[in-house]
Formats: C-alpha cells, structure tokens, sequence
C-alpha cells in the first residue's frame, strides 16, 4: 500500500484540489462538492457527501476523479457507490412537486424526499433554479391554469384543476398578467393605451395597461406597428393615447446613453411584464447586459446559473413582448453572427451599432 500512498500524493498533487476547501466541504458532507475522497487506513474512497463516519484529516486524500482513486490502489465505497450514475436531487425535488401541485409542500418534507436538510434543498433549488421550490410549484400551478383555460370550459373548473384549493389563490398567484376570467376570453375587457412614433429604428410603437409598460414593437410604417399591437390583444380594448410619447423616448434613451428610467417601480416608466417566473428572470437578466455589449444565448444562461438552459433562454428572448427596454437585441448567436430578431436583423444591427458608437 505504500506505493499506492505515493501515488495518490502524486495524484492529488497533480489534479490541484484545494485540500483545505476539499476538507471543509468533506465536513459539510456537501452534496455539490466535485471529487472524491480516500482513507488510507480503510482503503476505500467515497463521495463527500457519503454518511458513512468522518475520518481523520491526516488519513484522507482527494482526487478529482474516480479512475484516478482507483488507479492508486482505493476501492470504492459499498454504502454511497461512488461508481454508480451520480442521482441529482434537484430532480427527484422537481418531480416530487410535480405531483403535488395541489397543496404546499414544506421544505421538510422535500428534505426527507432528497436526503438532504431543508436549508441545503432550498440552497441547490434556488441557484439550479433560480427559484425557490414554492416559486417553482406556484409557476407549475400557473401554467396548467394557463392551459386549462385555453382549452375553455368552466374557469372555476380550471382554477381547481390546476391545483388551486381556492380561487382567490388562483387570482393571486397565477401570474397571468391578468385575472383568469379575461385571460379565458383572450384579454377581454383589458385597457391598452397606445402611441406610435417615428425613430432612427422605424415607428415604434408602445402599448401600456395601468400597471405599466406592456408592449413595444417596431415596424416599418406607423399602421404596420399599430398591427402588431392588435395582434397581441386582439380582445382588448385599445385606444390612442399620445401621452404615452414619452414612453418611446424613455426606450430610445436606453440606446442612445444607457439611461434606464424603468428601473423604478414607482415611475410612470413603469413595466407591465407578463411571463413565466423562468421568462421573467430571463427578462431581467436582458436588462442587465451593459449597453453596448452582447451575451450569447449560452453566456445568459450560465450568468443565471443555468447552463442548460440555453434553448429555454432563447425561447423567453423571442417571446420579449417590449424589445428595446428588454433589449433581446444584445443577444447573438454562439458564431458572433445576430442570429433572427422578431423586428428585424437590420434593426438589430443599427441598435447595436448606435449603442456602440
């Protein structure tokens, strides 16, 4: 066994593992530490976060890979099996709301679910998620909501359906933009001011309810800008509203100097996004690219945590419904070409190129 010892000196010296930050996730039994620890009076090397007894400092070694453990001579584990498929909890937490929509599901339970203590389950899901579990189920609850009034019938059917035990949950936390009655009936009964303007990027025109901002578009023509709105609320009830000018101008002034006079809550510049708790992230996460630099859709993606989630990302850029103040044109494609944009490539580049310049 000596020889193996100094080959797993040699090893763990090689492979750069902070031995010191390694033990004190040893300790912690951290279910997110990346490598694998060995006993040297044992023989056997385990996962850190393996419930087996804490060893001795002096007896441990750390290696970041289980062939390299096992190439000094360690064998694994009998009660954590670090050679078998590593089972991500995150997974058996998502699953396990999934099929409890229809109550609360406190953070003890989802601990007894994952193996893990509450604080840990509400640690990982809120920066592999972004969300924290109740955020999570409540959007899941949303969008069967979503779909169940789509498919019409009864909204009160629809409301228990989705998993709501009341409908006054359902009007509180359905995330719809809108109460689920209208929502049923395409936006009916919903206010829309609106303004269109000549810009340096073609008429811009901008829709916005009381709550706020809720559309901006570009086209080529005033009445071609003017459609879109109306695509997007068919049921709603429009009108003109030249004071919301000054909306175009506070959208021009992010191109023009950065300025962003929709950051406040309280302003009349405020915004009325509609979305996903995932899209509505995204969105956020839009607004924070500094003016005149570009993420690809991949960059976004690890900068909210989630590096799987590229396509996702895409999919909440093209459903941006106020481009510009959510500039979705500061996103481009892995090669560092402008990919599509909903209004236009050529728009996308003159933006750019104005916010660069």
């Amino acid at each position: 066994m000596k020889t193996n010892l100094q080959f797993a000196r040699a090893t763990a010296k090689a492979e750069t593992i902070d031995p010191e930050r390694a033990w004190k996730q040893l300790l912690a039994r951290d279910p997110e530490a990346e490598f694998f620890y060995a006993v040297a009076t044992t023989g056997v090397f385990c996962r850190p976060n393996c419930k087996s007894r804490q060893p001795r400092r002096e007896n441990v070694w750390f290696f970041a890979s289980l062939q390299a453990a096992q190439a000094a001579g360690f064998r694994a584990c009998m009660r954590c099996k670090p050679c078998a498929p590593r089972s991500n909890p995150l997974d058996k937490v998502r699953g396990y709301l999934e099929k409890n929509l229809d109550r609360p599901v406190p953070l003890a339970e989802l601990g007894r679910v994952a193996g893990l203590s509450p604080f840990t389950v509400q640690r990982l899901f809120k920066k592999g998620l972004g969300v924290s579990p109740l955020q999570y189920q409540r959007a899941l609850r949303a969008g069967r909501l979503r779909n169940k009034l789509k498919d019409g019938g009864s909204v009160t059917d629809a409301i228990y359906e989705a998993g709501f035990g009341s409908s006054s949950r359902a009007y509180e936390g359905s995330a719809l933009g809108m109460t689920p009655a209208r929502f049923a009936q395409g936006g009916k009964g919903e206010k829309i001011g609106w303004c269109a303007s000549s810009t340096p990027f073609g008429w811009m025109v901008v829709g916005a309810t009381e709550r706020g901002l809720c559309w901006l578009a570009l086209g080529g023509t005033a009445t071609e800008a003017e459609a879109s709105l109306r695509a997007e609320f068919p049921l709603a009830t429009l009108r003109r509203d030249p004071s919301l000018a000054h909306l175009v101008s506070a959208a021009l002034a992010g191109v023009r100097d950065g300025s962003d006079l929709f950051a406040g809550r309280d302003h009349a510049e405020a915004l009325d996004l509609r979305g996903t708790v995932f899209q509505l992230r995204v969105w956020q996460a839009l607004r924070a690219i500094p003016r005149g630099e570009t993420r690809t859709y991949s960059q976004l993606a690890r900068e909210m945590g989630q590096p799987n989630a590229t396509r996702a990302v895409a999919r909440a850029c093209a459903l941006n419904r106020v481009a510009v103040v959510v500039p979705c044109h500061r996103v481009i494609g892995a090669s560092g070409s402008l990919t599509g944009y909903r209004w236009g490539v050529e728009r996308k580049r003159q933006m750019l190129e104005a916010e660069r310049a």
